[in-house]
């Protein structure tokens, strides 16, 4: 965790940051009447999926303020978003948080105006994918792993090893994985793919799965190559891949626990593990456009996403981990000390968290970047 914490910092120094690096907001005023947010599927719920989930509508009786929700299902789709504007906020993962700061769509967020800041987790107030020259560009919401999901009527027992996904092989119910697995469809998978080598090929001496020079990245957009074969779908939505699973014969793949949680609850045979090898992970950060529209809303819903009740009931309904660890155990949620634990609460360290891949990266002369993950990965879909 370390070397990611320094590697990160090295990608905040190599990124162009705006000069004025200070906050827009100087005190909160009226309510502007709505709030527009950019969001990944399941994190701003009203009750519309289940009713027991819903941390919208009474914010909104309260402040004013109409929650708008423009869902995303990749990062590069959010960049994108932002680039348009037209938003005040948006729930940015690691390998999208320092391009909005250096492509100067947000602004520093003024943290003496979050009364709840003091209760953000310490491992997650200064983090570098929000926090540039002391500068925060944002709020911590949710963090978590990238699980492998499985159909627990083939496996019996839960997959050892990511290979069920990147290798040809014969799975427990005697039948091929060709066109029965799927892999994400966003170019961050590729560090994925590198993680897997990292573990099985360290000879390639691999350091980080985000920091790649020309042979590693070779070896991995190979290994994604293979994987195309076995890959019935790329999937990008979560509910498409909740479909595939329940009446495509999808029986593994990468996923995220909101998937997982949300199967289960319908009774489907269907579980999660983190194989030997170890996974990527999200640490997702609410920030605020530089031109927000909507600031005095957009304060205050930042303020309410730090509330122990909302962390809680968000962490049991995505399957992840609060930023405010007290909603693990004050009892104003649905989530308990134990569910936190098998949410990987005490695994922060050992989850590469997304980043944006940088050609100066911290642990070799020269890596490949980001934009050539992008144009490669549509080449590797594209059975290039």
């Amino acid at each position: 965790m370390k070397s990611f914490l320094k590697s990160c910092t090295a990608l905040a120094l190599a990124l162009s940051i705006p000069g004025q690096a200070f906050a827009q907001l100087k005190e909160i005023g009226a309510a502007e009447g709505q709030v527009n947010i950019i969001a990944w599927p399941g994190y701003i719920e009203r009750g519309e999926t289940d009713k027991k989930f819903d941390w919208v509508t009474k914010f909104e009786e309260a402040s004013g303020c109409k929650v708008n929700v423009k869902t995303a299902n990749t990062s590069d789709e959010m960049v994108a978003l932002m680039n348009e504007g037209g938003f005040d906020l948006v729930t940015a993962s690691g390998d999208a948080s320092l391009r909005l700061v250096a492509g100067e769509r947000v602004q520093p967020v003024n943290v003496d105006l979050i009364k709840s800041w003091s209760t953000v987790d310490d491992r997650l107030k200064d983090a570098p994918w929000h926090t540039v020259d002391g500068v925060h560009y944002g709020v911590p919401y949710m963090w978590g792993p990238n699980v492998l999901m499985y159909n627990t009527d083939v496996f019996k027992e839960a997959p050892k090893s990511w290979s069920v996904v990147f290798e040809e092989t014969t799975l427990p119910d005697g039948k091929s994985n060709v066109g029965r697995v799927q892999a994400y469809d966003g170019p961050i998978h590729v560090a994925d793919a590198a993680q897997y080598l990292m573990h099985n090929k360290p000879e390639l001496g691999i350091k980080s799965p985000y920091e790649l020079n020309a042979d590693q990245y070779k070896a991995a957009l190979d290994l994604l190559r293979q994987q195309r074969k076995l890959v019935g779908r790329y999937w990008h939505d979560a509910f498409i891949q909740m479909d595939d699973f329940k009446n495509e014969g999808v029986v593994a793949s990468g996923s995220w626990p909101f998937q997982v949680n949300i199967l289960k609850s319908e009774n489907q045979p269907i579980a999660s593990t983190i194989p030997v090898e170890g996974a990527t992970g999200w640490a997702d950060t609410t920030m605020m456009h530089v031109d927000a529209a909507n600031p005095n809303c957009a304060y205050m819903w930042m303020e309410h996403t730090l509330s122990s009740n909302l962390q809680s009931d968000l962490s049991v309904w995505f399957g992840a981990n609060p930023s405010v660890p007290a909603a693990c155990t004050d009892g104003r949620g649905m989530q308990t000390k134990e569910g936190c634990t098998t949410n990987g609460m005490d695994d922060f360290e050992k989850i590469r968290f997304w980043q944006t891949p940088v050609s100066k990266c911290a642990s070799q002369s020269e890596c490949v970047p980001y934009y050539r993950w992008v144009s490669d990965y549509i080449g590797v879909i594209g059975g290039r």
